[in-house]
């Protein structure tokens, strides 16, 4: 765990927000309201550890799509950024760029590196009420791999089913 960084705890209100994907559309976490999703904050996309934990991800991403999850990424990265990374990668959940101001949604979030001007490695599951059931900061070089969201995930499914 990273000592300056305080993720918003479990069973606190999500904060809303609007970031872009493309340069030409924009999410809000608003938009997938009664459906858990999963926000994936990571330092930048062409890092390594970040490419093999969003690869990793994307390997899981008909698993978390059968538990009627959504899996959002979100650094301080441009959005032109995201774009390369998600192609040459082959991601296709949506990545968000925390940008203008930069970091803004991380720091509402309690996951923002003001000294480097990056995001910090972080998940959260948010119930499809829009509470965090779940918030973890890591280390910069660990990739928290999917055994705990998905955890949470069958838990909400389970619980709703």
């Amino acid at each position: 765990m990273d000592d300056d960084l305080l993720p918003l705890p479990a069973g606190t209100a999500a904060p809303d927000f609007r970031l872009r994907t493309t340069p030409w559309l924009t999410l809000s976490l608003r938009r997938f309201a009664g459906q858990p999703v999963i926000l994936v904050f990571f330092p930048t996309a062409f890092e390594p550890v970040s490419r093999e934990q969003l690869v990793l991800y994307q390997e899981y991403l008909p698993q978390v799509e059968e538990l009627h999850g959504q899996m959002l990424g979100i650094s301080a990265d441009h959005v032109w950024c995201h774009e390369a990374f998600a192609r040459e990668a082959g991601i296709t959940f949506p990545l968000l760029a925390d940008t203008p101001p930069r970091g803004r949604v991380s720091q509402l979030y309690g996951v923002y590196r003001e000294s480097e001007h990056a995001t910090g490695r972080a998940l959260f599951v948010i119930d499809s009420f829009g509470i965090i059931c779940f918030g973890k900061v890591y280390p910069e070089l660990l990739n928290p791999g999917v055994g705990g969201v998905l955890a949470v995930l069958e838990s909400l499914y389970a619980h709703n089913s």
